[in-house]
């Protein structure tokens, strides 16, 4: 066998992004590697030479104990936690009788309380973990050993095993198909547990193992594939299979992965390449990065701040203990002498110092953390059993998939949308179309009335009864012959990668990938030329009545770089043709020279659909020879079996071919608005929440959304539009942008406001530039003459924030290239954050997180995306929040978020009740926690000038029972987060879109995070005089801070203040339980959401 030995230089390309950036293993693998693994060799049927490679086994573990680890590795998880661990310190402290006054059962029991509690939540969750993992490594799969089949369970599958899979079974391991029971080694197969995805997919053997379908001959079978490393490419692989001295390239299409299920295929065999977390199902299910809020972060800061001022109190008690044992301890030496171990003053304050950091540690929050993720949980489960958050279409509740962020929604900024399926509902239906220069689809009755939809079936008995069309020219067209018609319709049955099942005769059911292959192959359907099936080779259609195959010679596929896919066909006659479909913006540069002129009309047509706000297609042809073909033919035979750089190999391949097109017409498709979006997007504006829809889809299309959404209206102030080629053409759109909304702003405000005035001017000059200078326009008006744009500084900030008025940006994709350069971004986010809607069109995958991290670099500001298809997932997981939409494009986008529901318009209620509630909820509890340790712990701070500052005396007093002291912050923890947490609705909020307050009072308005920043050190002073259960409270503060005698401030006194924590709680309760109907501005505000 003839094994190449320069396979790890080869694979550098693909390895190293994944060296570069390393996902963490699941915590089954049982050895670790103990060098990064470059390639992968898998010889079949030889377990003895597969192990010395030491590869992961199929079995997967998911959990992170077991009985043996569980207590020692969850103790030391827990005390990770900083306030654990000074509870842990204190309990040795405690220990010792020269520093101790109290018992070590006031601390062991609130530790102990809040660790139990902790332990039996991990091993609640790490239970359901071993009992999922149990499940799926205990399913049987047969495996061929020593040339017969034998029943054996996934753990026990390895690497280089052969499987077979039968109709309906999950896919074990990352499978090599080597054969199938259906012709020319196809099978089919479902990934809805990868992507989401319900319809069907093909995948194909290499045809030399097509024909090894007898286990006898399987076994027999030795060949040896080396390929990529693991990785989590779902859609792509690379390798190299070598049996009998010849080698053959394999891709994804050969592929089986882990976790599809087998469908239509009686039976089909595939040799285990990836086993157990090396599978590309694991690779994808790694840790989610854990996102952390706003007061999480605060939070930890106070407690250190705690900290610290429990130190201080510890070091004035043992200063005044040492003042007072030598000014008036030295009187009492001969009844109440000193210990033994004490023999002078200072000593005795080091002691005291040690024995006040015991006594006044309920200080220091211990059960914060865990009353916080019970308050957290309680919160995600209202949002669960929401039911006006309940789609009943798709019978899907919304889903809090994190219990870590939900006060985080109550102070979103900026919301990042994706359009089509989560603004639109991803349903497509064909509407119009040009076809040679030709408009069709366009009805207009002059008497008004609803037009009449065609009646399809006397014409085409396949045709589907639930397709709707109006313009009867079309119709016309088709069955008079018209030449153009039928090769446009002709393109439509052929161009796509839709799956055919013919239930019955005549009763077809198309599964395609995308909802658009599905309208536009419909639509071809309905017209005559209807797609019936394809296999490898071949693809079969019904034209007007007459069936037809065609030999399928290649397909080039779509991707999100090409915007366009092609099949190459040849007909019954032998004539071959190229089929193109794609994003106008790259067809139309790929046309032959004489279509220029119906290029013009189609451009017309095309931004005439797309203003409509329908999603646009063009679409063309080319015939070629068969010395061109065969020359192609050898090209991409020789790009596709490389192993270097095959990708772009296989780009350039199909870019050569895709040159000198016909133009054959354009399809407009529709995609409708999902029901309460503009209400939705009105509320949260209203809200002072900014909005930004980021699109793949046209300009035109994208801004004609924005109008039916109201994101853009009639009453803004100006839509700017910036569409640079260049670094300086986009420098010079958005620096204009800038000037135009400061001088709007300022004659709007009547004269120039504070800091804008002379600013235009001094750093302005109409175009952007300073004077003497000029644009790309200015550069080619001046016989090329180039001129260089000094770097203009940006105006101050207080200038941006100063301006008034409603702006909006709708801003390209190759412009928006430029304007995420590193030199750029302060002049795109100081001119967009100025806007109160951004619409960024024909932007990638990639271009949408680039967005949400500039935002969040620059802005500081809590930011939120929301989408429903793969190529969201990016921007979801960049974003502080995520959001997905379970719609038409799979669930990829419901795996990687936060949260998840089924419509748009359900974001209102997340933010403006969830998020609200949450967060006001959660402020109110910390500022009452921190109030009731304070309380508790002040009066033994006090109490320690009226007793000589010694710690023994005033562990005497019944204020200090060790019961009350040790459930003292448990108990009343538990009442706290009941009452204040989960039942308080503080305010009602109005959904009058003609309301620019959401709830009164006005400081408690939207936008509250950033806005009144409840958890402040001013609002938490304010807060805590508020839970003064009466009038003696405050007199008491008031008369501690006054000139008063010190002895006024008896133990009595202490004592009740000690009680007021609990005081206030059915008072607080009660209010809370009861709606401020006071507050209400409006009969018809008078409802809660």
């Amino acid at each position: 066998m003839t094994v190449l030995k320069d396979i790890p230089e080869k694979w550098f390309p693909l390895v190293l992004p994944f060296n570069r950036k390393k996902k963490e293993r699941v915590h089954g693998r049982k050895s670790k590697k103990k060098q990064t693994e470059e390639e992968r060799k898998v010889k079949a049927n030889d377990r003895e030479y597969n192990e010395k490679f030491q590869y992961a086994s199929n079995c997967i573990m998911t959990s992170k104990y077991n009985v043996i680890t569980f207590l020692p590795v969850n103790l030391f998880e827990q005390f990770q936690e900083v306030a654990n661990t000074y509870f842990l310190f204190l309990l040795i402290l405690q220990l010792i009788p020269q520093i101790s006054s109290l018992s070590w059962f006031t601390t062991i029991v609130p530790l102990a309380l809040v660790l139990s509690i902790t332990a039996v939540k991990d091993a609640t969750d790490d239970y359901f973990r071993h009992k999922s993992d149990n499940q799926v490594n205990n399913r049987q799969s047969q495996v061929l050993i020593r040339g017969s089949l034998q029943n054996e369970k996934w753990m026990n599958v390895r690497v280089g095993d052969i499987i077979k899979l039968e109709n309906n079974q999950f896919v074990a391991a990352d499978l090599l198909l080597l054969s199938s029971s259906e012709p020319h080694g196809l099978c089919y197969i479902e990934t809805a547990e990868l992507d989401g995805e319900t319809n069907m997919k093909v995948r194909q053997s290499v045809s030399v193992t097509a024909e090894l379908g007898d286990p006898n001959n399987l076994a027999s079978f030795d060949g040896e594939v080396v390929c990529e490393p693991p990785n989590n490419k779902l859609d792509r692989f690379c390798g190299t299979l070598y049996w009998r001295d010849k080698k053959y390239t394999l891709t994804n299409q050969n592929m089986l992965l882990r976790g599809c299920v087998l469908r239509n295929t009686e039976a089909c065999y595939g040799l285990v390449i990836f086993a157990g977390p090396d599978t590309k199902l694991m690779q994808n299910s790694g840790r989610t990065k854990f996102k952390r809020t706003s007061i999480d972060r605060l939070m930890n800061t106070l407690v250190l701040w705690i900290f610290g001022f429990l130190v201080c109190m510890g070091v004035i008690l043992a200063v005044g203990n040492a003042v007072w044992e030598r000014e008036v301890g030295s009187l009492f030496q001969s009844y109440l002498p000193w210990d033994p171990p004490v023999d002078n003053f200072l000593f005795s304050a080091f002691l005291s110092f040690w024995s006040y950091v015991i006594i006044l540690n309920t200080v220091v929050p211990i059960s914060l953390y865990v009353s916080v993720e019970v308050i957290r949980l309680g919160h995600s489960y209202f949002i669960n059993w929401d039911q006006q958050m309940f789609c009943s279409q798709c019978n899907t509740a919304a889903e809090a998939r994190t219990t870590t962020l939900n006060e985080e929604l109550g102070q979103v900024e900026y919301i990042f949308s994706d359009k089509t399926g989560t603004l639109t509902q991803n349903i497509m239906s064909f509407n119009k179309c040009s076809i040679n220069g030709q408009h069709y689809g366009e009805v207009t009755d002059p008497l008004g009335t609803q037009p009449k939809r065609l009646d399809f079936t006397p014409f085409n008995p396949l045709a589907d009864p639930d397709f709707c069309f109006y313009d009867e020219k079309l119709l016309e067209s088709v069955k008079v012959g018209d030449s153009h018609t039928q090769e446009f319709f002709r393109l439509l049955s052929l161009c796509h990668t839709v799956m055919s099942e013919e239930k019955t005769e005549g009763e077809l059911v198309y599964k395609a990938q995308s909802p658009d292959e599905g309208a536009l192959v419909t639509a071809a359907r309905n017209f005559g030329f209807v797609f019936r099936s394809r296999t490898p080779g071949t693809i079969t259609t019904t034209e007007m009545g007459q069936t037809v195959t065609y030999s399928l010679l290649a397909i080039l596929d779509f991707n999100n770089i090409r915007k366009r896919m092609s099949v190459i066909v040849r007909n019954p006659e032998g004539r071959i043709r190229l089929y193109c479909k794609g994003a106008d913006t790259v067809l139309l540069e790929r046309l032959h020279p004489c279509n220029q002129e119906l290029m013009t009309i189609t451009s017309d047509h095309l931004n005439e659909y797309a203003a409509d706000g329908l999603r646009t297609l063009a679409v063309a042809y080319r015939d070629l020879s068969e010395d061109e073909w065969e020359a192609w033919s050898e090209s991409h035979r020789f790009a596709d079996k490389a192993t270097d750089y095959r990708e772009d190999r296989l780009a350039a391949a199909y870019d050569k071919i895709e040159q000198d097109m016909m133009l054959l017409g354009a399809t407009a498709i529709e995609d409708k608005l999902q029901e309460g979006v503009p209400e939705t997007i009105a509320v949260l504006s209203l809200a002072n929440i900014k909005i930004w829809v980021l699109t793949g889809d046209k300009q035109e299309t994208a801004v004609n959304i924005g109008y039916s959404c109201k994101m853009l209206t009639d009453e803004m102030t100006e839509v700017f539009i910036i569409s640079g080629h260049t670094v300086q053409g986009v420098r010079q759109d958005l620096r204009r942008a800038r000037e135009r909304m400061i001088e709007l702003s300022r004659a709007r405000d009547g004269g120039k406001a504070d800091g804008m005035e002379g600013w235009a001017e001094a750093h302005f000059m109409g175009n952007g530039y300073k004077e003497g200078q000029g644009g790309d326009g200015a550069a080619e008006g001046r016989e090329g003459k180039q001129l260089q744009c000094t770097p203009v500084p940006l105006p101050p900030t207080h200038v941006i924030d100063s301006i008034s008025g409603e702006f909006a940006l709708v801003i390209s994709g190759h412009s928006l290239a430029h304007a995420l350069e590193a030199d750029m971004e302060a002049e795109f986010v100081s001119t967009a954050c100025a806007c109160k809607a951004v619409i960024c069109c024909r932007v990638t995958p990639l271009q949408k997180a680039q967005v949400v991290e500039v935002i969040k670099k620059h802005k500081k500001a809590v930011t939120l995306a929301v989408g429903d298809g793969a190529n969201d997932v990016s921007m979801i997981k960049s974003a502080h929040i995520g959001v997905g939409i379970s719609g038409q494009e799979g669930i990829q986008a419901v795996l990687a978020s936060d949260y998840s529901f089924a419509q748009f318009r359900f974001l209102q209620r997340l933010l403006l009740v969830h998020g609200r509630w949450s967060y006001l909820r959660m402020c109110r509890f910390l500022c009452y926690f921190f109030y009731k340790n304070f309380a508790f712990t002040m009066v033994h701070f006090w109490f320690g000038f009226f007793c000589g500052f010694s710690a023994q005396v005033r562990a005497k007093c019944n204020i200090n029972n060790q019961n009350f002291r040790s459930l003292n912050c448990d108990f009343d923890c538990l009442c706290m987060c009941l009452c204040l947490s989960f039942c308080c609705r503080r305010c009602m909020i109005s959904t009058s879109s003609h309301s620019t307050t959401l709830c009164t009072p006005p400081s408690l308005c939207w936008p509250w995070g950033y806005l009144i920043r409840m958890f402040q050190i001013r609002e938490v002073w304010s807060i805590l005089n508020s839970m003064s259960p009466d009038s003696s409270t405050s007199s008491l503060t008031r008369e501690s801070s006054s000139s008063a005698s010190p002895r006024a401030f008896t133990p009595q006194w202490c004592f009740f203040l000690s009680l007021t924590p609990c005081c206030p709680m059915p008072l607080r309760a009660l209010e809370c339980l009861s709606p401020t109907t006071r507050h209400l501005q409006s009969p018809q505000q008078q409802r809660w959401l």
